[in-house]
């Protein structure tokens, strides 16, 4: 009886389930919107600064000072090597410094990268829209952001001078030129960091006077990427109890913010579904009411006739299931659709590339869901539907039948 009821107004009963249908689909497409958003900036963040594990001198940490390099650089390149955990890894000597041109001056963290390592780790030789990576054999080639090309007005072959500390804390400048211009979609990073080969770095930090260090034994930071991040926390204990003169550190401690983004996924996912169940479940309500309200007579002449009012509030509520288990499906199946098909093709934001890169997000959104949100959205329905068929079941059972039957 309650399916033959359901499609007694086959019009209403439709615009009911498409409205579930599309509820169910607004829902999947933001929370696939917000994940996707906040793993493009946790993914930016390891990719192009972070990687999964850096290791540094304990001490460099706390003032960044060129003097606390990492000891025993060779034994802990090879040990890297060797371990089966690690996908690739990168050496960086790391100075703050001023470059300048001769319109402008700015404060930036020079980056001394060994070129090929760097490649296996970040792609910021993937982020290149002017020049080459490198492949240069002139002395002192450096990459600068499109933002810091901007203001210090320099192109391609432009002179540039960097100046620093050396290991010994005297004031150092070395003129390097310009090779290659990259946008990696971070504003703060692309403002804040330069590249140069490490090799040139180190022959600036390395005072002449000593003779003890070759350039290759200074390093400030090993990046490292792992195969599979589930192992991460054990690999960094593990490296922590073998090298326990360095500071290991994941990215979720060298930025806390991330970690917070990876916990509220699906936070952000339930807050959505919740928000548009809840404009969902007043518009059946209504639909119901109205349905229940325009059969008044037929309801008083069946609780005349002997139907209970267990069986006439069953009958009002399975009638509004029915179009929960119809427009579900439907929802369902467009919001996975749509997933997979912006999952594949990622949405366009280039029209906000300049606010988007001011917080590290990239302009391209690729569309993703956690595996939980396709059981949290069917039951999220039903919970809605049951809920919404409470009130206009009560109002059929407080029916009187005499009174109902006389009624217009």
């Amino acid at each position: 009886m309650a399916w033959r009821n359901t499609w007694r107004n086959p019009t209403r009963s439709w615009v009911v389930i498409i409205a579930i249908a599309m509820g169910i689909w607004a829902a999947m497409f933001m929370a696939g919107f917000a994940t996707g958003m906040s793993r493009s900036y946790i993914e930016n963040a390891i990719q192009n600064i972070l990687s999964h594990v850096q290791l540094h001198h304990p001490e460099y940490l706390k003032n960044k000072s060129v003097a606390y390099y990492i000891p025993n650089l060779k034994q802990l390149q090879d040990d890297l090597q060797d371990d089966e955990n690690v996908k690739s890894f990168t050496t960086r000597s790391l100075a703050n410094g001023m470059i300048a041109s001769g319109n402008y001056t700015s404060g930036v963290m020079i980056r001394g990268i060994d070129p090929e390592q760097e490649k296996t780790v970040t792609t910021i030789a993937d982020k290149l829209i002017d020049g080459a990576y490198f492949e240069t054999q002139k002395k002192n080639p450096v990459l600068i952001s499109k933002k810091l090309a901007k203001k210090l007005k320099a192109k391609i072959r432009s002179k540039l001078v960097l100046t620093f500390q050396d290991l010994e804390g005297t004031i150092t400048a070395g003129a390097f030129r310009v090779v290659g211009i990259f946008e990696s979609g971070n504003g703060p990073f692309d403002e804040g960091n330069v590249f140069v080969k490490r090799s040139d770095l180190n022959r600036l930090l390395i005072p002449k006077s000593d003779s003890t260090l070759v350039n290759n034994a200074v390093a400030h930071e090993v990046a490292i990427m792992l195969h599979d991040t589930e192992h991460m926390d054990a690999f960094t204990r593990q490296v922590t109890n073998k090298k326990t003169e360095l500071k290991v550190e994941n990215y979720r401690e060298l930025a806390p913010d991330l970690q917070l983004y990876e916990s509220q996924i699906q936070n952000v996912s339930l807050i959505y579904l919740v928000i548009i169940m809840l404009a969902l479940v007043f518009g059946i309500i209504n639909t119901m009411l109205m349905a229940v309200l325009e059969r008044v007579r037929e309801l008083g002449m069946l609780m005349a006739i002997g139907m209970n009012k267990g069986k006439v509030f069953s009958m009002i509520v399975f009638e509004t299931l029915m179009l929960s288990l119809i427009g579900a499906p439907l929802g369902l199946l467009l919001g996975s659709l749509t997933i997979q098909y912006l999952g594949r093709q990622g949405l366009d934001l280039s029209a906000f590339s300049n606010s988007l890169q001011m917080y590290g997000l990239s302009e391209q959104v690729y569309f993703d869901l956690e595996p939980v949100i396709y059981y949290q959205v069917p039951t999220a329905i039903i919970i809605t539907t049951l809920i919404a068929a409470i009130y206009p079941a009560l109002k059929a059972i407080r029916l009187r039948p005499i009174e109902a039957i006389r009624k217009i």
